[in-house]
């Protein structure tokens, strides 16, 4: 129930954010390309922050079983994959808006 209602938020979080798009004179022909590029934005935000929090849950779980594991240089390398993949997403939209 939790995952529909942040589905929900987002889905209308991102209603707005195309409504700004189309306030940009002469930016796209095709009106759906800022809508598209919203929900674009959407999807890849909470399939980042679905991936971060499940490895950070991992790596609290392997360093609560192991105080000695050295697992931040692993960690923040995921994070930051993991981030670079939303990034990109943002680029692509911003190209499809402009």
């Amino acid at each position: 129930m939790r995952f529909v209602c942040n589905l929900l938020w987002v889905a209308v979080g991102s209603s707005f954010v195309s409504q700004m798009a189309f306030a940009s004179e002469g930016a796209t022909k095709d009106p759906y390309t800022s809508i598209a590029a919203a929900f674009a934005i959407g999807i890849a935000v909470v399939g980042g922050a679905m991936g971060q929090s499940k490895a950070a849950a991992s790596a609290l779980d392997g360093l609560s079983r192991n105080p000695q594991a050295k697992v931040f240089v692993p960690f923040m390398l995921s994070i930051a994959l993991i981030e670079s993949l939303v990034i990109y997403a943002f680029v692509i939209a911003y190209k499809l808006i402009s």
